[in-house]
């Protein structure tokens, strides 16, 4: 069981920063390990009140070497300095045990993409299941697509949200940040015979799923993220793509960087996927930069010529 002070931590990020339920657990999870660390390295000073750089130093060396990647140590860093930044602000720690301690430098990964090809490929299939699930399926995806939402803020997308004679949609994003996102024709003709099947899913839901676009018999009332992840994985396989390829995360990443490689605006497309910081959506650039240095490559004039082939001059007298 956690001491008081976390609890009293998170409830804050809760009311006073509105933090999205997943950071929430994620923040939750990464203060019990400390704590967990705390108890069984450091008696009899296992209280998260006690801790010192020490404490916190021996901590991530110890996950190092248990080989920890370098995004799971900055995270757990972030929740511990956030965590005691807020013990100070309270007065239960005198200072920030965190503050002198240096973030693990990384290199982000580059997003997994997928083709335009594969895009099309993987919505051809889903709208030739026309079953209700199907149906759902090919609209969600439609809607993924067109728009880049997170798939949390997918599945949770509540029912008035949707207005056909207006294709956009308002979503309320991380730390409830609203955020108008426009829909494809693409995405209002895939809702529309969803829309007259959604009382099926509805009839499952009861009560609790009225609120939502996708209601669903879960805890929730709409369907969850982890089973729209598996819906997805499943018509990989059916489409004949790798499944360990397709999620709903990647296909956020192919609308930002279809967008960006046919000339969209990098501003627009951090506006659209909710980005509070351009240098996060910056990382579509080194994506489109590969491609395009490919596509030189490729088919470049000089790129033709065999090697070791020489310049031919123009003839002067033509």
């Amino acid at each position: 069981m956690l001491p008081s002070e976390v609890d009293a931590f998170l409830e804050m990020l809760v009311a006073e920063r509105g933090v999205a339920r997943n950071t929430i657990e994620a923040y939750r999870q990464d203060l019990e390990d400390f704590n967990a660390f705390l108890k069984e390295g450091f008696p009899p000073k296992s209280a998260l009140v006690d801790v010192t750089p020490q404490h916190v130093n021996a901590y991530f060396a110890n996950l190092s070497r248990q080989g920890r990647e370098e995004a799971t140590l900055s995270r757990r860093l972030s929740a511990l300095r956030q965590f005691y930044q807020f013990l100070v602000s309270e007065g239960w720690v005198a200072s920030n045990p965190t503050a002198t301690i240096d973030a693990p430098h990384h290199k982000r990964a580059l997003p997994k993409i997928l083709s335009e090809e594969d895009i099309i490929h993987l919505l051809e299939v889903a709208r030739s299941q026309t079953d209700p699930e199907g149906c759902r399926l090919y609209t969600m995806l439609e809607i993924l697509y067109a728009s880049g939402l997170r798939v949390s803020e997918l599945v949770s997308l509540p029912f008035i949200a949707v207005h056909l004679s207006k294709p956009c949609l308002m979503v309320r994003g991380k730390g409830g940040k609203e955020r108008l996102v426009p829909l494809s024709e693409h995405a209002i003709n895939a809702l529309k015979p969803y829309l007259a099947l959604r009382s099926f899913f509805l009839k499952k839901a009861g009560f609790s799923g009225e609120k939502w676009l996708f209601p669903s018999p879960s805890k929730e009332g709409h369907l969850t993220r982890q089973r729209f992840g598996q819906l997805l994985k499943e018509l990989a396989i059916k489409a004949n793509l790798d499944p360990d390829k397709v999620s709903p995360h990647v296909i956020r990443h192919a609308f930002a960087t279809h967008l960006l490689s046919h000339g969209a605006d990098l501003l627009v497309i951090q506006k659209l996927l909710g980005h509070a910081d351009l240098s996060t959506t910056q990382i579509y650039t080194h994506v489109v930069t590969d491609h395009l240095k490919n596509l030189v490559n490729h088919h470049h004039p000089l790129a033709l010529l065999p090697k070791g082939g020489t310049i031919q001059k123009p003839r002067e007298d033509l």
